[in-house]
């Protein structure tokens, strides 16, 4: 009888100290006179990286991967921020940006440091189409871009659908492509900078050995073909060098240009052509040799002034 006495008041004692200790805490927590403790601060969410996105395009016939990158405030305000297109090289995606570029640990520091304005970041998977439609109208990309893909970021994210806070850039393929997109839309973007952009004259692209020519532009520009007859309507239409030297003054005047690449790079020469056709237009452009070639280094080192270059448009 003793035994069992015991054990009651052991399994009492078990069962009655929790429910003091949690009395006790609701105690603490519903009345601060009694706790010197400080009450817990919950962090603020960070910045928001988001891979693995699609855009279900009925141009392309099939789901466009991108990633976007939203600013650290983004899920604690109302606001609508301005866009940053971020177009990738030949051979990467919509994540080397961010795995290579570190595009996200820069657009961070910039904003916390009061350099730049939060923005919203776009970067798409472009594949191996120079970000344009192609010669057989077949891959329609610039038309999904501007048909499908920006009205989708406008819709979905809290954007600032006016031109001059939608901004476009890229590096080799991608500086191509922001090119073109911008001035063949000078209405859509307000500001374009181009890295190490695969920008040539017609002269370079019929010299261009042919396994090279074939794997690269010829399945986008012509198909496998040689010398001269490269020189397709396609690739005079999207030819960034051609576009500078013929598209009306009035539309090239529209964007803010920003043209860098590294006096290593084998691109260098049709930058440094590009650049000198907008000079004699007088089109208003910033244009960039640093050291460097044609590689993430010279990229990661150029994002930070790409960003101000659109801060400043951003900013007013």
């Amino acid at each position: 009888m003793p035994t069992a006495r015991l054990l009651l008041c052991l399994l009492l004692a078990v069962t009655l100290r929790p429910a003091s200790a949690q009395s006790r805490r609701r105690a603490q927590l519903t009345n601060p006179a009694t706790t010197n403790t400080p009450v817990p601060v919950v962090a603020a969410p960070q910045a928001r990286l988001l891979e693995g996105m699609v855009v279900r395009s009925s141009i392309m016939n099939q789901a466009v991967r991108y990633s976007i990158y939203l600013p650290p405030d983004y899920y604690t305000s109302n606001r609508r921020y301005p866009v940053v297109y971020l177009l990738h090289g030949y051979g990467d995606n919509e994540t080397s940006w961010v795995q290579f570029g570190e595009a996200d640990r820069t657009i961070d520091e910039g904003v916390r440091s009061g350099e730049l304005a939060p923005c919203i970041v776009v970067m798409p998977n472009g594949g191996t189409s120079y970000f344009i439609n192609d010669f057989r109208q077949q891959v329609r990309y610039e038309d999904m871009f501007v048909q499908e893909l920006i009205p989708h970021i406008d819709s979905t994210f809290r954007t600032r659908t006016q031109r001059e806070f939608r901004a476009i850039s890229g590096l080799s393929m991608g500086g191509f492509g922001s090119l073109v997109l911008a001035m063949h839309h000078p209405n859509l973007f307000g500001s374009c900078a181009a890295l190490s952009a695969a920008a040539r004259t017609d002269e370079m692209i019929a010299a261009m050995p042919a396994e090279r020519y074939n794997q690269t532009l010829g399945p986008v520009m012509s198909g496998p073909v040689n010398g001269n007859d490269r020189l397709t309507l396609t690739w005079k239409r999207n030819s960034p060098i051609t576009l500078a030297q013929s598209a009306p003054v009035a539309d090239l005047q529209k964007v803010r240009w920003y043209i860098d690449c590294g006096d290593d790079d084998a691109l260098s020469e049709g930058n440094a052509v590009l650049h000198i056709a907008l000079t004699k237009r007088q089109i208003p452009h910033e244009y960039r040799v640093r050291n460097g070639a044609h590689n993430w280094a010279y990229w990661r080192g150029s994002l930070p002034d790409v960003l101000r270059f659109f801060a400043t448009e951003f900013h007013r």
